[in-house]
């Protein structure tokens, strides 16, 4: 399997353009021709991507679809009007997708402590509400970047510093949501973590840790604070334990910049740091031979915020009522993929 990432500058419902780049060690082409990544750019906003399908918001019909790229075919998701105020404003859409079946989960609501959740299951064909909401603290949570595993999906909170020492919620955290109960639980990141985590420089991620082959899977927390970077991996759920795996200067890094200035990272495929910096995206290797050596995957052109996207080719199938992806006449440019 191919895997292959995207970056993309992204504002929440509006479109920037689309970037495929294979990371280290893997195939040269993406399989998806650059009308389609013009398409994507121009027309869509990119919601989530797992195995071969990415989860779309077509912006000019305000309409949510699943596709594949590389086989040009669609899946239009049947929404109830109720829902469509929070799809295009004010709820988070996430996805998730299987060898033989794919879920759109959708938490949306007006209070500000707890939200709904609803699932739409593709074999089924119907939205399923779920009977508990996610109760998700004080903080606010970052939901751009969530991490499914096993059976629920996982958000980190922000960090600023709005609570004093005798909250709760005085420092970071995860929620998790359990899709088959309805359970939200409060994780604690490491004592290390915590500490120095309201500082205006600091910044924490999770990312789903594992190949996919490997039966010991878990979450990662990466922080990046006053220019180091810190890695942590989940080992026991249960008492929110944590081992350490790495902390670097980024300076250290062996990147060819003077002083790099960090606009986005993410752990992909369970075992590679990808950074963006102000000119370039790199590729830092955190496991066995590839531990601590860092490659350069591309160059890009964004001035500020990059977004970074797993994706893997496969001929995954939408559904069973897809649709070909007919596209607008325009002009295609040659320069989506690198």
């Amino acid at each position: 399997m191919t895997h292959v990432s995207s970056f993309n500058r992204v504002v929440k419902f509006t479109t920037e353009k689309i970037e495929l780049h294979p990371l280290p060690e893997e195939g040269l082409s993406s399989g998806i021709s650059n009308d389609i990544l013009d398409f994507l750019s121009k027309s869509t906003n990119i919601l989530g991507s797992s195995n071969g399908l990415i989860l779309c918001f077509a912006i000019d019909q305000n309409q949510l679809f699943v596709g594949n790229p590389v086989t040009k075919s669609w899946f239009p998701i049947p929404t109830p009007d109720h829902l469509q105020k929070y799809i295009s404003n004010g709820g988070f859409v996430g996805f998730e997708c299987d060898s033989s079946d794919w879920m759109v989960f959708l938490f949306y609501g007006d209070d500000w402590s707890n939200l709904d959740c609803i699932v739409y299951l593709s074999k089924e064909g119907v939205w399923k509400t779920m009977e508990k909401s996610l109760l998700y603290g004080g903080r606010n949570l970052i939901f751009d970047m969530p991490v499914h595993h096993n059976g629920a999906i996982y958000f980190i909170s922000d960090c600023f510093p709005y609570f004093t020492k005798e909250s709760l919620y005085f420092r970071p955290y995860i929620i998790s949501y359990n899709f088959e109960d309805g359970s939200s639980r409060m994780l604690r990141v490491p004592k290390e973590a915590r500490k120095g985590s309201h500082d205006l420089t600091c910044d924490m991620k999770i990312s789903k840790w594992g190949k996919v082959t490997n039966s010991c899977q878990s979450i990662c927390l990466v922080r990046l604070r006053k220019h180091v970077f810190t890695i942590w991996i989940l080992t026991n759920y249960e008492s929110s334990k944590w081992k350490r795996i790495l902390k670097v200067r980024v300076k250290a890094m062996g990147m060819n910049e003077k002083d790099p200035i960090i606009k986005g990272f993410v752990v992909l495929n369970g075992d590679l740091l990808v950074i963006a910096t102000k000119n370039s995206v790199y590729g830092y290797g955190l496991t066995n031979e590839k531990y601590m050596i860092i490659e350069k995957i591309c160059e890009h052109e964004y001035e500020s915020y990059v977004h970074i996207t797993s994706y893997s080719n496969t001929l995954c199938k939408c559904g069973i009522r897809v649709k070909t992806l007919l596209l607008p006449s325009h002009t295609c440019s040659k320069e989506s993929v690198a």
